[in-house]
C-alpha cells in the first residue's frame, strides 16, 4: 500500500485566480472525514477575495527599541469596497495563539490624505474592518507595538507578528509582500531575509532603511530580525552549501565575541546536520543568537534561521554552556522537522486557524532526541554530559505521577492549555511531555532498529527517507501523518511499528520508556551523589536553577529561600500534607537552608524517626514530619556490560570534527 506524502510548491507568487484551486489541491486528509472536513472548508474558502496581486509594503521601525515600542507603515494594494485585515494569531512552533494583538496599538488607516474609520470584529479580534472608498488604489497603516520581551537597551528582536497586517481569509503564502526596516544607529542586523541594494549591511548606515527582497506573509512571519548595537555575523562550515552563518548580539561587547571552541563546535553542527538529514531545505541558514540577562530566553524554530536567546554568559565557557549545549541543534534540526516535514494537522494555511497538536511528540519529540544526540556529536557536549542529561530527563518522566491517567498523545493534543502557568502540582497535571517522552521514544527505536539488523541500519536510515525527502529544496512545506511514519519505519526494518507507536503514545503507561537505554548498553540508577553535569548546572545556572532538588527523595522542590515550588503525587512530603507554597521555616530544630535539609535526609537514613519541618502556610504555621529513610537519591546512567554500547555508537560524530584553539575552562567538582 503506498501512502501519499502531499508537498507544498516552493514559495512562488501565483496568481490570484489560481489560489482557490490551488489552496483545495493542497489538502492533505489522512482519512474521509478529514477529507470531508477539508472538502467543507475550501467549498467557504470559494468566496474569498484574490490575493493582492502587487506586494504589500512594510517598514518595521525599530529606533524606539531602547523605549520597548516597535513602530510599522504599512501601504496595502486595496480595491473599493469592505476589506477585512488581521495579525497573526497562531504563531507557527509556539504551539499556541499567542500573537500579540493586545500590544497593538496606535493603530490609523489612511487613503489620499484621509483617515478612514475602522472597527474591529466582534468574534475574531484580531481582525480590522475598514471599507475602502471608490478610487482609493493603496490603504496606508501605521501601528505601534509595546514590546516587553526579548528587548534591552543593547539590543531588538523583531517576530514579525508584532507589526503584520495583510488581508484576512486568504492562504498566507500567496500575499506577497517587501519588508524593509529601521534600526538604531550603529545596531547590526542579522536575518535570512535578502537585503537589496548597495548600502552598508548587516550593519546599515545611520538613519537609513534597508530594504529586503519581496517574499509573502507566510514567510515573513517565519523570517525574524535581531539587532543590535554589539554585533557579530560569523560565516560557519564554509564547505558547505547552502551558506550558514551564526548571528550574535549581546548586552555586553565581550559576549558577542563567540569563542573560537563555540564556532568551531557549531561549524561542526552544520557537518553533522547535513550528513544525518542528507538534505537542506533553505537557501540559507542563520543561527540567530541573543546573549542578555534582560532580554530574557528563547528558541524558536524558523525554516531558514531559528531565534535563540541565553543568559549574558550563556556561552562564555563551558559551565554555563551545558544547560544550553542543545539548543542550537534542537533548533537547526527544526528546519528539517516541524518546518519542512509538518504534521498534516498542525501546518494551516492562515494563523487565524487552529493549529493541532497530536503529532506534536515527533515535530518536537523527535526534534529533542536528534538535537541532543547532534550536539554530542558536534562537541556542544560531550558524550558523559549526553548520558548525565539524558538520565536527569528519564528519571523526570519515571517520577512523574501525571502518567498514571494521562497518555502522551493527550500532552500533544493539549499542548496549546499546558504551556506556561504554575508549576503547583503540575507533575500530576504533567506538563509538555512529548518533547522528553518523544525523546525517549525515538531513542527506544533508534537502538531497536540496530537491533533488529545487527546494528547494520538504525534511525539515521529513516531520517534519510523521511526528512531528507526530495533532496535539497527551498523553504517548503511536506506534510505527513503517522502512516507514512510507520511506512517509512517498516522501510527501513520491518516491525509492527503501528502497535510500537501505539502503546508508547496512545496508551496510559504508568512508567517511562526506558527500552531505548538499555537496549543502548546502560540502565536509570539512582545514586546518593548528583553527577558531575548536574553539579555543574547547578553551579552556573544561576537563579532559574537556584534551590535544592530533593524530588526523588523526600519528593520535594525548594527554592532557596524554602518555597516549596512542587511536591510529588504521592511522594514522602505529599503524605505528609505538605503543598506547594508552602515555605519551610526550620528542619529538625534548625533555622532552615539547602544544607540544614541535605543532612536532615542523610541523617534519617537507616533510622526509624521521621524529618520534622517547621513550615508557613499564608499566615499560619504548622509542623509536619515526613517519614523517609532511603537517603539523597541522584539518577545516572550505568553500564550494562556485556551489551553493544549502542549510546555510545549513536553520539560518536559522523564527520570529523573541527579542531579549535584550547581555550575551554575546565570545570571542578564541587
Amino acid at each position: 500500500m503506498s501512502f501519499p506524502r502531499p508537498c507544498f510548491p516552493d514559495l512562488k507568487l501565483l496568481p490570484g485566480l489560481a489560489i482557490v484551486a490551488l489552496a483545495a489541491s493542497l489538502a492533505c486528509p489522512s482519512t474521509p472525514l478529514q477529507a470531508e472536513k477539508h472538502a467543507s472548508k475550501h467549498a467557504e474558502k470559494a468566496a474569498a477575495p484574490a490575493a493582492p496581486k502587487s506586494p504589500i509594503q512594510i517598514t518595521a521601525n525599530l529606533a524606539d527599541a531602547t523605549r520597548k515600542l516597535y513602530h510599522a507603515e504599512v501601504d496595502l494594494p486595496v480595491t473599493e469596497g469592505p476589506l477585512v485585515l488581521t495579525t497573526p494569531k497562531w504563531i507557527p512552533g509556539n504551539h499556541r495563539p499567542t500573537g500579540p494583538v493586545d500590544d497593538i496599538t496606535g493603530v490609523v488607516f489612511t487613503a489620499n490624505g484621509q483617515t478612514l474609520p475602522w472597527r474591529r470584529d466582534d468574534v475574531d479580534l484580531y481582525e480590522f474592518h475598514v471599507t475602502i472608498p471608490k478610487g482609493v488604489t493603496t490603504l496606508h497603516a501605521h501601528l505601534d507595538c509595546i514590546v516587553t520581551a526579548r528587548i534591552s537597551q543593547k539590543m531588538a528582536v523583531l517576530e514579525w507578528e508584532k507589526l503584520l497586517l495583510y488581508p484576512a481569509n486568504i492562504p498566507t503564502r500567496y500575499i506577497p509582500i517587501q519588508p524593509s526596516l529601521i534600526v538604531p544607529a550603529g545596531w547590526g542586523v542579522g536575518t535570512a531575509l535578502a537585503p537589496e541594494g548597495s548600502g552598508p549591511y548587516p550593519v546599515p548606515a545611520a538613519g537609513s532603511t534597508t530594504k529586503f527582497a519581496v517574499t509573502n506573509v507566510e514567510q515573513l512571519e517565519d523570517s525574524p530580525i535581531i539587532t543590535g548595537e554589539y554585533f557579530h555575523e560569523f560565516p560557519l562550515a564554509p564547505e558547505i552549501t547552502p551558506k550558514h552563518y551564526i548571528d550574535v548580539v549581546s548586552d555586553a561587547p565581550e559576549d558577542s565575541n563567540l569563542r573560537p571552541s563555540v564556532l568551531a563546535e557549531v561549524s561542526n553542527l552544520v557537518r553533522e546536520a547535513s550528513v544525518e538529514y542528507a538534505s537542506h531545505h533553505y537557501h540559507v541558514y542563520h543561527f540567530l543568537l541573543t546573549l542578555s540577562d534582560v532580554a530574557g530566553g528563547e528558541g524558536l524554530e524558523h525554516g531558514q534561521s531559528s531565534d535563540n536567546g541565553v543568559g549574558e554568559k550563556g556561552f562564555a565557557d563551558d559551565n554555563h554552556q551545558l544547560a544550553e549545549s542543545d539548543l542550537l541543534s534542537h533548533e537547526f534540526t527544526h528546519s528539517w522537522n516541524g518546518k519542512y516535514r509538518r504534521p498534516y494537522n498542525l501546518y494551516q494555511t492562515d494563523f487565524a486557524t487552529m493549529q493541532q497538536g497530536s503529532l506534536l511528540w515527533v515535530y518536537e519529540g523527535m526534534t529533542q532526541y536528534l538535537g541532543n544526540v547532534l550536539a554530542a556529536r558536534s562537541g556542544l557536549k560531550n558524550q558523559a554530559q549526553y548520558r548525565d542529561m539524558l538520565a536527569m530527563s528519564a528519571a523526570e518522566l519515571d517520577s512523574n505521577p501525571g502518567r498514571e491517567w494521562r497518555p502522551t498523545e493527550d500532552t500533544a493534543i493539549a499542548a496549546s492549555i499546558l504551556r506556561g502557568g504554575n508549576p503547583a502540582w503540575s507533575n500530576w497535571k504533567r506538563g509538555q511531555d512529548y518533547y522528553q517522552e518523544g525523546e525517549l521514544l525515538w531513542l527506544d527505536a533508534d537502538t531497536l532498529i540496530r537491533k533488529l539488523t545487527d546494528n547494520k541500519k538504525s534511525l539515521d536510515d529513516f531520517l534519510k527517507v523521511f526528512l531528507g525527502l526530495n533532496g535539497d529544496t527551498g523553504p517548503e512545506i511536506v506534510t505527513y501523518n503517522r502512516d507514512e511514519l510507520i511506512k517509512d519505519l517498516n522501510d527501513v526494518a520491518p516491525y509492527d511499528w503501528a502497535k510500537f507507536l501505539h502503546e508508547r503514545i496512545d496508551l496510559i503507561n504508568p512508567r517511562a520508556d526506558v527500552a531505548g537505554i538499555e537496549q543502548g548498553g546502560y540502565r536509570l540508577v539512582y545514586r546518593d551523589k548528583r553527577t558531575k553535569s548536574e553539579r555543574t548546572m547547578a553551579m552556573a545556572g544561576g537563579p532559574r536553577r537556584a534551590g535544592l532538588n530533593c524530588w526523588y527523595s523526600i519528593g520535594l522542590q525548594i527554592s532557596n529561600e524554602g518555597i516549596v515550588r512542587d511536591v510529588r503525587w504521592n511522594g514522602p512530603a505529599d503524605k505528609a500534607r505538605i503543598a506547594p507554597g508552602y515555605k519551610i521555616l526550620a528542619v529538625n530544630g534548625h533555622i532552615f537552608s539547602n544544607e540544614a535539609l541535605k543532612d536532615a535526609i542523610k541523617a534519617a537514613k537507616g533510622t526509624a524517626g521521621p524529618i520534622h519541618l517547621i513550615v508557613q502556610a499564608d499566615t499560619f504555621v504548622s509542623s509536619f514530619d515526613i517519614d523517609y529513610h532511603d537517603g539523597e537519591r541522584y539518577p545516572q546512567l550505568e553500564r550494562i556490560e556485556g551489551t553493544p554500547a549502542y549510546l555510545d555508537s549513536i553520539t560518536t560524530p559522523r564527520t570529523t570534527p573541527e579542531k579549535a584553539p584550547v581555550d575551554k575552562k575546565k570545570d571542578e567538582d564541587e
